[in-house]
């Protein structure tokens, strides 16, 4: 198994090392070892736990539900309907969020349209486009 020092888990996900400190604060790096000077020692385990971290940060699940799902999967016959429920949950709220943020990217792109056309009429003194007329 490899072994990472906190710069070198610093650098790979860039984050300061505060975070990693936090989250081994709130348990969610368990069993992180020491070496002889104190150092702290990040495994395989521990980078995979913060790529799972970070997707659920970028997707927005709170950290209190991050806790909740590692927690749960310590003992996964007690808590299998909790992490279900939980990634269901989330998987429901991500699509929706997604389906906004295409709606607001369809406004976006509408809005280039029209001032990219309200350049074009300026510059060969024309008249202005109609926003409406910018639709796709």
């Amino acid at each position: 198994m490899n072994t990472y020092t906190i710069k070198e888990m610093r650098e790979k996900f860039d984050i300061p090392s505060s975070t990693l400190r936090y989250y081994e604060d709130m348990g969610l790096f368990p069993e992180v070892k020491r070496t002889k000077t104190n150092q702290r020692i990040y495994t395989d385990d521990h980078i995979n736990r913060l790529c799972a971290i970070n997707c659920f940060k970028r997707t927005g699940l709170p950290m209190a539900k991050i806790h909740d799902f590692f927690e749960y999967s310590e003992n996964l016959p007690d808590h299998i309907d909790d992490i279900i429920f939980m990634m269901e949950s989330h998987e429901k709220d991500m699509l929706c969020q997604i389906e906004k943020m295409q709606q607001d990217l369809k406004h976006i792109q509408q809005k280039v349209r029209y001032y990219n056309q309200i350049k074009i009429a300026i510059e060969q003194k024309t008249p202005w486009p109609c926003y409406d007329d910018c639709e796709q």
